[in-house]
C-alpha cells in the first residue's frame, strides 16, 4: 500500500506500483486537470508537483511518490486564485487551454525555486512545456505579472 498526499489530503493506493502518476490523478481521484499529452514527459501537459517540485506525471511511477506531497493544479489554491491563475486570466493566456494546466504549473514550479527570475530564466524555463496554439509571449507576460504581484 502506498500513502501520498494530494492536494492536503490523504491518499492511498494498492496497485501497480509501476503505474504512472498521472492515471492515478486522473482515473483513480477523478483531478482531470492533469492532462495526458505525450506520455513522454516531453510536452508538460501533465505537469504536477511533487514536494513542491515540477515533475512529469505520465513519467512518475506510483512507486516514487510513496510518502510525499502531490499537488495538482486543483489544488494550486483552494480558490484558484493562485497569482499564476489570475495573471493567466488577465492576459488572457488559453487558447484551446489543454496544455494551461500543465504551464502553470510549470510556471508554478519555477516561481517555487526562484521567485524573482529574468525573463530570460522564464523562457528558458518555460520552453519544456508545449503550448500547440503558440501563446508563448502571453505565458511569459503572465508570469512576469504574477512575479510583480507577488
Amino acid at each position: 500500500m502506498i500513502q501520498l498526499t494530494v492536494n492536503r489530503k490523504s491518499r492511498s493506493f494498492d496497485g501497480d506500483p509501476e503505474m504512472p502518476l498521472l492515471w492515478f490523478l486522473r482515473d483513480e481521484l477523478q483531478l482531470t486537470g492533469t492532462k495526458y499529452g505525450c506520455g513522454l514527459g516531453l510536452c508538460g501537459a501533465c505537469t504536477v508537483h511533487l514536494d513542491g517540485k515540477a515533475v512529469r506525471s505520465c513519467q512518475t511511477p506510483m512507486k516514487a511518490v510513496a510518502g510525499k506531497k502531490v499537488t495538482t493544479i486543483e489544488g494550486l489554491a483552494v480558490n484558484g486564485d493562485h497569482a499564476l491563475q489570475s495573471a493567466w486570466k488577465q492576459h488572457n493566456v488559453p487558447q484551446c487551454g489543454y496544455c494551461q494546466s500543465g504551464q502553470i504549473m510549470s510556471a508554478a514550479g519555477l516561481l517555487n525555486t526562484n521567485p524573482k527570475p529574468t525573463r530570460d530564466q522564464v523562457v528558458e524555463h518555460m520552453s519544456t512545456n508545449i503550448c500547440r496554439c503558440g501563446t508563448y509571449p502571453r505565458i511569459v507576460r503572465a508570469i512576469e505579472r504574477a512575479v510583480r504581484e507577488a
